[in-house]
């Protein structure tokens, strides 16, 4: 095999490679091989038809395509190891040169890494963030425990009111005449859901039971019937059953039932405490994320088109991945959506760009400051990892080759150069 390579402009790059002719001449036998009993000509049993014969009768290239696909993939291999780049797309191939007694040559159109050009990342403004946890937030955490545990209870005696469920029947007009799709009966919702039309739970509240009251509200113009966008609507409804959810105590003997503290100052104390921690943790994230924006920015580099594409392709594989989780494929999930493959290629196109673009300032930052991982630093994130899986450290490092080691420690460094730039960082 031999390789020439050819740099071209937005860093992508062509390499010719051609495969001998001998190399050619045994793919085509393996072809004739795999072919000749699918072939028949008369006068000859099924697979003792000579190949000298079928290529007369049908053409040397009947076995053409079986043969390139069967050298183009080792050849291909052999050429991305030895022309020194760091390709980071899928090759584009192209047949240049397929005949008997000749070399086979072929074309991989492919992408390279392209050169990043750093601008200021240190001293980067970042927004300041507060770990302060209010009475407030505590009070609210604490309302959606009681409301975890509470009893839901039928009332009497009173009109709707907020968070109440109901029990309902209802029908919509518009223009004094009744739509399709706007009538119910006995339809349960709950008041300050959002369920329904904004402004429609709303103007329950104060109903009373068995009485009909008038709803009058305005369809959104996104809404997805096309007669009813923007139109005005009255609905006549009656609430037939009023239910309220019946809050536990807040006191020591709640605090012991939903957690596993023994009084109810305690628990306030380990809601706090989680609060401020996820607090911290967003700050430091919305502080990483401004910070790679603005390094993103200042950074110069030229994205070949094929890198991005590849980028999109695998994010599309991942998506469709997380699905099958779910129980669904990827072709019902585009049925069900309407959304078709180069549609969602499209869409993630710009989410693949800013991936690509904050790996390659993160990497070419580690780089300039000499972030190195250790082996020793190695060591302990498998260990950190092992623990989470339930492993011993040894087994799970014996599972990984030197490839995911090397990948682990790019993956470390990057996240280290993300830490110094926030820590080099200005907050307002």
């Amino acid at each position: 095999m031999s390789l020439q390579v050819e740099q071209l402009e937005h860093n992508m790059a062509k390499l010719t490679i051609e495969v001998s002719a001998e190399e050619l001449e045994g793919a085509l036998q393996k072809a004739y091989q795999k072919q000749k009993s699918r072939i028949n000509v008369p006068g000859f049993r099924k697979g003792k038809v000579p190949r000298q014969l079928i290529e007369k009768m049908y053409g040397p290239e009947i076995f053409y395509d079986d043969a390139a696909n069967a050298l183009i993939p080792e050849a291909y291999s052999k050429a991305y190891d030895e022309s020194g780049l760091e390709i980071v797309s899928q090759p584009k191939i192209d047949v240049t040169q397929i005949e008997k007694g000749k070399p086979f040559i072929f074309t991989a159109e492919v992408a390279t890494k392209p050169e990043v050009e750093l601008g200021e990342y240190k001293g980067i403004e970042v927004p300041k963030y507060s770990n302060r946890v209010t009475q407030k937030e505590i009070d609210a955490k604490l309302e959606e425990e009681q409301l975890k545990n509470a009893r839901t209870i039928t009332v009497e005696g009173r009109p709707v009111q907020d968070k109440d469920e109901v029990v309902l029947d209802f029908e919509g007009f518009v223009d004094g005449e009744a739509f399709e799709g706007g009538k119910g009966e006995n339809y349960p919702l709950t008041i300050g859901s959002g369920s329904f039309i904004p402004g429609f739970e709303e103007q329950l509240i104060g109903a009373e039971p068995e009485k009909e009251v008038e709803v009058k509200v305005t369809f959104p113009e996104d809404y997805h019937a096309e007669d009813l966008k923007g139109k005005e609507a009255v609905f006549k409804c009656t609430v037939h059953e009023i239910k309220a959810k019946e809050l536990p105590e807040l006191d020591d003997e709640f605090a012991s039932e939903v957690s596993e503290f023994d009084t109810l100052d305690e628990l306030k104390a380990d809601i706090k405490a989680k609060i401020k921690e996820q607090k911290v943790n967003d700050g430091k994230r919305a502080q990483e994320d401004a910070a790679v924006d603005a390094i993103i920015e200042s950074a110069k580099m030229d994205l070949p088109e094929a890198m991005v594409d590849t980028q999109a392709r695998q994010m599309l594989d991942e998506f469709a991945q997380r699905m099958q989780q779910q129980g669904l494929t990827l072709d019902q999930y585009m049925q069900f959506t309407g959304m078709t493959a180069d549609k969602m290629m499209d869409e993630l196109r710009p989410q693949a760009e800013k991936r690509i673009k904050t790996r390659l300032v993160l990497e070419a930052i580690a780089k300039a400051e000499n972030i190195e991982i250790t082996d020793e630093k190695l060591d302990e994130e498998i260990a950190k990892m092992a623990e989470a899986y339930q492993m011993e450290a040894d087994k799970l490092k014996s599972f990984m080759g030197d490839k995911e080691k090397e990948q682990m420690k790019q993956d470390m460094a990057v996240q280290e150069a993300i830490t110094f730039v926030v820590d080099n960082a200005v907050e307002k």
